[in-house]
């Protein structure tokens, strides 16, 4: 990357949120400043996200509100990956009892943001296992209850497709580490003895569809996660940073296995400004 970044070749930043920009509400240090100083270089920046709960315009209001100038289009979540895969699979599955020119029925396990983006792509959404789902889609929400997970159980073991916006067992806050997706997620895995089909990261589809949309062919990916954020953007063909302010060490980066291991570590984003660590 040019402008006296460290990394040289590099064409733009993909860019986690929780835990490398914030955590819940509160800005992480040195983040702002950089994302700031980054835009004053001319170089472009996207964020990539697992968090389902929030709309790409929430999410940038959110960022507005630190200082950053920051549009929708600039936020990249799980949410649509998720919608996106559920279609897929319901696209190539045959639903039996059902007339064919009906929507499929989707039970949402999530945030109302998640619950809009499955109606507006054409599905019934439902409330419960009893109105026999043709599929379930879950994604984080702090509101999502023991109800929801029993829910969501009864119907995989009534055959309804299983659909996860994404796997993180954590996710950072501003009092600490808290149980993520991927922990909801082993509730309900507990439950039925199976595992759900998981859009986000490290899935590569998101990073792919950021750079698309940047115009960017040799981005830089930035986040505090080895098993998400580092192995999808080793996935996608990327460089890595990992960043020590979220959820991973530098004690686990050191340890991990080849295919999370990141290009650099560094302390936090103010690193991309400076000298490789």
């Amino acid at each position: 990357m040019t402008n006296g970044l460290f990394f040289g070749g590099h064409d733009a930043v993909l860019c986690d949120l929780d835990g490398v920009v914030y955590a819940g509400d509160s800005a992480i240090d040195g983040a702002v400043p950089t994302l700031l100083e980054l835009a004053e270089r001319g170089i472009p920046v996207a964020y990539v996200t697992n968090n389902a709960s929030r709309s790409p315009q929430a999410v940038a209001e959110h960022l507005r509100e630190f200082g950053l100038d920051v549009a929708a289009d600039q936020v990249f979540g799980s949410a649509a990956a998720g919608v996106s895969l559920l279609t897929e699979v319901l696209t190539a599955s045959t639903r039996s009892g059902t007339d064919p020119a009906e929507p499929a029925r989707v039970l949402v396990v999530g945030s109302d943001f998640l619950r809009g983006e499955v109606e507006r792509a054409g599905y019934q959404v439902v409330a419960s296992a009893a109105e026999r789902p043709d599929a379930v889609i879950q994604g984080f929400d702090p509101a999502v209850s023991w109800a929801d997970l029993a829910q969501a159980s009864f119907a995989v073991r009534n055959g309804a497709h299983w659909i996860a916006t994404n796997a993180d067992l954590t996710i950072p806050r501003a009092e600490g580490i808290a149980p993520g997706n991927g922990a909801l997620l082993e509730a309900v895995a507990r439950a039925t003895g199976t595992r759900p089909l998981s859009a986000g990261k490290p899935e590569p589809l998101l990073f792919h569809r950021a750079a698309r949309a940047l115009g960017a062919r040799h981005p830089l990916v930035v986040g505090d996660r080895l098993d998400t954020d580092i192995l999808g953007g080793n996935r996608a063909g990327y460089d890595t940073v990992l960043v020590l302010t979220g959820v991973d060490t530098e004690a686990t980066a050191g340890a991990a296995v080849q295919d999370q291991r990141p290009t650099w570590v560094v302390s936090g984003l103010p690193a991309l400004l400076g000298d490789p660590q």
